[in-house]
């Protein structure tokens, strides 16, 4: 049995080392598969929005202008969690630096929860999109006339648009773009408290 009196017993190096280098893998991992949906879903808004403009079907009367705004605050919180992700690399070199300068348990733990949290913030954003997308368009599906009255009636916004498309289309990928940076995290803390 220890004495309260004594200071907690630090980790070894070798455990340390180990984080150190989970925090370095996850890190370049989770920062690139982010950064590459990122940029993918980006693309995709931005054609959207060049699209809306050209056909002259502005966003709000396409019928998802909720879902792109969603989707863009999703994807720039995206854009911070893959910062986050690139922190993680960095983290990776502070641990392996001796003395004072490395962060502790609890400082590196906090590191990963902040990215964790932001990730979280990230996906309820874009699953919000995706839900405000996805009953536009089965709102639209179903109100569809048939196909003989196609040409007679209905407004041009009545009908499934492109845009739509490609607003569900960047939502999935950043939504997997937020998962990973989840399943990366997660798997870090499990790291740190197996050593």
């Amino acid at each position: 049995m220890s004495n309260p009196s004594e200071p907690p017993s630090l980790p070894s190096a070798s455990s340390v080392q180990r984080v150190a280098i989970a925090l370095r893998r996850a890190g370049w991992i989770c920062f690139w598969v982010q950064l590459v949906l990122a940029v993918i879903s980006g693309i995709i808004l931005f054609f959207a929005a060049i699209a809306s403009q050209a056909s002259r079907t502005p966003v709000a009367t396409s019928g998802s202008g909720g879902g792109l705004f969603f989707a863009v605050l999703g994807l720039l919180v995206l854009g911070f969690s893959t910062y986050r992700a690139y922190g993680y690399t960095r983290l990776s070199q502070k641990l392996r630096s001796p003395g004072p300068a490395r962060p502790s348990r609890a400082d590196t733990i906090k590191q990963i929860r902040i990215t964790l949290i932001s990730n979280l913030v990230g996906m309820t954003l874009t699953l919000v999109a995706a839900e405000a997308i996805g009953g536009i368009l089965l709102a639209k599906a179903v109100s569809q006339p048939s196909s003989q009255a196609v040409f007679g009636a209905g407004a041009l916004r009545d009908f499934i648009q492109p845009i739509d498309l490609f607003v569900v289309l960047a939502s999935n990928h950043t939504i997997v773009a937020h998962f990973a940076g989840l399943v990366a995290s997660i798997w870090l803390i499990d790291q740190i408290y197996k050593q």
